[in-house]
C-alpha cells in the first residue's frame, strides 16, 4: 500500500521524529497532531475567527481588507496583481477588497495612461489611520497567539514556516507529484 510505504520511508530515513500517520484497525490515517498542513490550517482558522470578529465589529472590515491595507502600508502605489502575488490571494478577493476600501475612502488609485485597467493603489489618510488602529489590534492578537512560546521557539517556528513556504513556492513553479516515488 502506497501510504504505508511512505510512512515507513519517513520513519526509516530519519526525516521525522513523529509520524504524520498512524494505524487504526487495518487502516492508515492521518495523525493530525503531527501533520503540519492540518496544524497550520487550524491555527490560521482560529486566528481568522478571532481577528475577523474584532475587525468587523470595530471597523466593518474583514481579514482580506486588513491584509490589503497592510500590504499598501508596506508597499504603497502597487497594482492589484502585486497585492495578489505577495498575499497569495486570488484576484477576485483582492478586487472586492479594493472596491470596499475605495467605497469607505481608505484607498486612492491612479490609472496608468497606457492601460487604464492597471491601477496603482495607496492608502488615503483615513486608510492610514485605519491601518494604525488595525495594526495595534493585530499585534495584540499576535501577543495572545504566541503567549507561552519562548523567543527561541518562535524564531525556530518562523524559520521553519519560511522554509515550508519556499518549498511550496518551488513546487508551484516546478509542479511535481509531491515527491512520491513514481515506481510505486
Amino acid at each position: 500500500m502506497k501510504t504505508k510505504a511512505r510512512a515507513i520511508r519517513i520513519g526509516e530515513n530519519g526525516q521525522r521524529l513523529s509520524s504524520p500517520v498512524t494505524m487504526r484497525e487495518d487502516m492508515t490515517i492521518l495523525a493530525v497532531d503531527n501533520y503540519p498542513p492540518f496544524l497550520l490550517n487550524v491555527v490560521s482558522n482560529a486566528w481568522q475567527r478571532m481577528t475577523a470578529a474584532i475587525y468587523r465589529t470595530r471597523f466593518d472590515l474583514g481579514i482580506v481588507e486588513w491584509r490589503v491595507i497592510s500590504m499598501l502600508a508596506i508597499e504603497p502605489r502597487i497594482t492589484a496583481n502585486r497585492i495578489c502575488e505577495v498575499l497569495r490571494l486570488d484576484k477576485s478577493a483582492v478586487s472586492r477588497a479594493l472596491g470596499q476600501l475605495l467605497a469607505k475612502g481608505h484607498v486612492h488609485f491612479e490609472a496608468q495612461p497606457s492601460d487604464p485597467r492597471k491601477r496603482r493603489w495607496w492608502l488615503s489618510m483615513s486608510g492610514r489611520r485605519a491601518h494604525d488602529e488595525l495594526l495595534t489590534i493585530a499585534l495584540d492578537c499576535e501577543a495572545r497567539l504566541i503567549r507561552g512560546v519562548s523567543p527561541d521557539d518562535l524564531e525556530a517556528f518562523l524559520r521553519v514556516t519560511r522554509r515550508m513556504l519556499a518549498n511550496m513556492e518551488a513546487d508551484i513553479e516546478a509542479p511535481g507529484d509531491g515527491g512520491a516515488d513514481e515506481t510505486e
